[in-house]
């Protein structure tokens, strides 16, 4: 069997795994919020990989000629964009943002910069597993570019928003550091798979 058709059957079978999955978990009513949930905590899981295959904590902060932005400095705005937009703005959890901070800091640990993003996929979860879905037709409750955007179409944004910026990240940590490792961001398996359960309070 050549590479093509091995590609080929490997993602007919991902596939059909991914088709069963959806029906034995009855998502075939899944919400636009449920979709960002989604896509937005499997992007942010990795992230958090991309951020830990740099080799050393300053290899985040590297800026070559021809960029405006490292790996590091990414990863803060990702975290800060979905505390405020989702955290913030839909779940009222009192987060502040400082934008700025997000894009002048540097030299920060991997460590330091895995735990902001940590934080932000545990205020996204949170936040949309509660929000009503009766919302999502409801005007986002910030102006956004001088623009009044459907709940639902700004979820989609930030979710396309952060992808971009892990595809960011990854040819950043490749290109700087010459390691050309993969994490196996785009993850379809984990669209499908089980939530845990929210802990009891």
């Amino acid at each position: 069997m050549n590479g093509r058709d091995a590609f080929r059957e490997r993602a007919v079978g991902e596939r059909a795994v991914g088709e069963r999955a959806l029906g034995e978990r009855a998502l075939g009513d899944t919400t636009v919020r449920d979709l960002a949930l989604r896509l937005i905590d499997r992007d942010l899981t990795a992230m958090q990989q991309e951020v830990a295959a740099y080799p050393t904590d300053d290899a985040m902060w590297v800026i070559p000629p021809g960029i405006a932005n490292c790996g590091g400095t990414l990863a803060l705005h990702v975290a800060g964009n979905l505390r405020h937009f989702i955290g913030a703005m839909l779940g009222g959890t009192g987060f502040v943002r400082d934008r700025s901070f997000e894009f002048s800091a540097t030299g920060l640990t991997r460590e330091y910069v895995m735990g902001e993003l940590a934080d932000a996929q545990a205020q996204v979860m949170r936040t949309l597993r509660a929000l009503d879905p009766a919302r999502l037709d409801d005007e986002f409750p910030q102006l956004i570019h001088e623009t009044r955007l459907p709940t639902r179409m700004f979820l989609l944004h930030l979710a396309t928003h952060l992808s971009y910026h892990l595809g960011q990240v990854d040819y950043h940590r490749r290109l700087t550091t010459g390691l050309g490792t993969t994490v196996a961001s785009i993850n379809i398996p984990a669209l499908v798979r089980p939530f845990p359960e929210p802990a009891v309070s």
